[in-house]
């Protein structure tokens, strides 16, 4: 009788090691978050239900604005440059949340932002990262949780300009559009060596007065202040070439 020979099994060779770099998965750039079909929409319905109750520009032009200055200013104080971009990211998408509501529309904005950016592959820790810049970027219930949120905070005050004004009739401005209105000239510069950021404004007096700016934007600056402060620096604004703080 013949047996059958026996089968020994061999055991897999083991998997290579793996290349953790190559593995690792792609980052999400500032690029692809800024030209993605779904952010544009959001954005412009954002800024479009916002011109339709009367508040000044809030769309392409603000968010990028946002996001330069918000990469910018962490990059002039040496932040490593993920988490710039991080910042820019946060600031192209801080308003988004305004498409659904003016009310709390830093907080919803941060969710619809959570589902864009795990759609499209972002890890769960830069996620957190960029929803807390947006969720903490309004001055009435935001703080400056972090470096990127303190960025996005002091770009987004800083934008104050006349091209924010959609009313072309000066007859019907109210004083938030009186203000930025008189705006020619808004630029957040980034001291790097005084550890300074500074607001310099040139406006124009014979449309808005300097108390004015202060009558309705105070709480801006304040938050820009304590996100300064978080950032290591010191906050101040001059208006007309004359340090006020």
């Amino acid at each position: 009788m013949t047996q059958e020979p026996t089968t020994k099994a061999v055991p897999s060779p083991p998997a290579p090691p793996t290349d953790r770099a190559s593995a690792a998965v792609p980052l999400i750039t500032f690029e692809s978050v800024r030209e993605s079909p779904r952010v544009k929409s959001y954005v412009r319905q954002a800024d479009e239900s916002l011109a339709e109750i009367g508040y000044t520009e809030h769309g392409e032009r603000h968010v990028g604005l946002v996001a330069h200055i918000a990469y910018n200013t962490l990059k002039r104080l040496g932040y490593p440059e993920r988490d710039a971009e991080l910042a820019a990211i946060a600031g192209y998408l801080h308003d988004i949340g305004n498409a659904v509501n003016r009310e709390s529309h830093a907080q919803t904005g941060a969710v619809m932002a959570m589902m864009l950016l795990k759609e499209v592959g972002m890890p769960d820790v830069e996620i957190l990262r960029v929803i807390g810049a947006i969720g903490n970027h309004h001055e009435n219930d935001g703080d400056p949780v972090s470096a990127v949120a303190a960025a996005v905070i002091m770009a987004d005050k800083s934008d104050v300009h006349r091209t924010r004004v959609r009313n072309p009739d000066m007859i019907k401005f109210d004083i938030h559009d009186r203000v930025n209105y008189a705006v020619q000239k808004s630029f957040l510069n980034v001291d790097e060596s005084k550890k300074q950021i500074t607001l310099e404004l040139t406006i124009d007096t014979g449309i808005s007065q300097v108390m004015e700016y202060f009558e309705i934007f105070m709480t801006r600056m304040l938050a820009s202040r304590k996100a300064a402060a978080y950032l290591g620096t010191s906050f101040g604004l001059m208006v007309n070439g004359n340090r006020l703080t």
